[in-house]
């Protein structure tokens, strides 16, 4: 019928359709917006970079450089009054509803000079990508009523959904929300699920935020980052490079002797080394003084399992006030959370000399070997184990 449009597909073909035309929406947002222009932390082919940008603006009207320019400023300026985006600031509702509002709002000539560098200025982007964001839409309109006909109304519909929906509203949202983390980050960010499997690996927001130049967001054995998956088959055809995608930190067993480069090796691999420390010293430890607390501050102990490893930026008051009772109470657990504070601040001052950082390190793993802890002890053997350069 002619107004089943050039393909006259049936209904569950024109399910496929749309579900094979956001994905690669999808893709082109992950892979060209985030983590090429905005992190630069993927090299694609010219034509592929520029076949995604023409996607775009086909199906989002979505400019390049107000794009890189937000997502900067978001990462710049995360969970503050001046972040563009976020819903510990300005409520999960609103970001979940006015998402695109909010995009739009933020993009002021003075967010585009500071933080939209290194974007494209050619002539097609000059020309017709920037000034005429709207032509795009209006084609792709066309092209979806001439394929499919009346149906072409709905399936333009919920492509012009979709980026709004899943990436200005869930992960904006819901990724500063709801979920799990697996690193303590300066901010709210978390993973929503361990599958990054519908908005192309973005759902592991936590990775992103602890490792932003990464371009590979998936940390833990059981998470699938999609997007990850689209990287190496690209590169195999030489489409793609990805640039660092993991820590530079090794461990070399049966190393004992620090130097320079285990400081570098630890600060390099930060959030992982405070995870571990969570595993390794605060949970056991903790287990093991449940067992000899007062009845009274038993109850404390769920709540102290997260609140000890929190990054105490995002503790609020109220759950400062309890964990601030339970280490007052138990001087072992205010040893091994002041000890984790002293680990963190030798990569958090500033302005100190590799040397003064080896010896910081010394000194702390010489307080953890005489603390009388055992956990606390293993855990100093541990760091020391630490090198930039794999055994050889």
């Amino acid at each position: 019928m002619w107004y089943n449009g050039l393909l006259d597909l049936p209904a569950w073909q024109l399910v496929l359709v749309v579900l094979g035309l956001t994905h690669v929406t999808i893709v082109s947002v992950t892979l060209y917006l985030h983590r090429h222009s905005a992190h630069n932390s993927l090299d694609l082919h010219p034509a592929l970079a520029h076949f995604f940008r023409f996607w775009l603006w086909l199906t989002t009207g979505q400019n390049t450089k107000e794009w890189t320019a937000i997502h900067r400023k978001h990462h710049a300026t995360c969970e503050t009054e001046d972040d563009p985006h976020s819903p510990v600031v300005k409520g999960l509702k609103k970001v979940l509803a006015e998402g695109a509002e909010l995009y739009q709002e933020a993009a002021t000539p003075e967010t585009l000079a500071r933080y939209g560098q290194r974007t494209p200025e050619d002539w097609i982007e000059r020309k017709v990508y920037t000034p005429h964001k709207l032509m795009g839409i209006v084609l792709m309109a066309v092209i979806d009523l001439a394929l499919f006909g009346v149906n072409g109304i709905w399936i333009w519909a919920i492509q012009m959904m979709w980026i709004p929906f899943w990436a200005a509203g869930v992960i904006n949202g819901i990724g500063h929300y709801f979920g799990y983390r697996n690193f303590e980050c300066s901010d709210n960010a978390r993973n929503i699920v361990p599958w990054g499997l519908i908005i192309g690996g973005e759902e592991l927001h936590n990775n992103h935020h602890t490792y932003p130049n990464s371009s590979k967001l998936s940390r833990r054995w059981y998470e699938v980052d999609i997007g990850w998956g689209y990287i190496r088959l690209f590169q195999f055809f030489r489409l793609a490079k990805p640039k660092g995608y993991r820590p530079i930190a090794h461990r070399v067993p049966g190393k004992l002797d620090m130097d320079v480069e285990t400081v570098q090796a630890i600060a390099n691999n930060r959030f992982d080394i405070m995870r571990q420390y969570r595993k390794r010293v605060l949970e056991p430890v903790l287990r093991q003084q449940k067992q000899v607390m007062e009845e009274d501050i038993k109850p404390l102990y769920s709540k102290a399992r997260k609140l000890l490893s929190r990054e105490s930026s995002l503790i609020k008051p109220h759950d400062q006030k309890k964990l601030e009772s339970l280490l007052e109470r138990n001087a072992v657990l205010r040893q091994i959370y002041d000890k984790s504070h002293e680990l963190q601040a030798l990569w958090r001052r500033r302005g100190l000399k590799p040397q003064d950082k080896l010896h910081a390190l010394a000194e702390w793993c010489r307080d953890a070997e005489e603390s009388g802890i055992r956990y606390l002890e293993e855990f100093a053997e541990h760091l020391k184990s630490y090198a930039l350069r794999p055994a050889s």
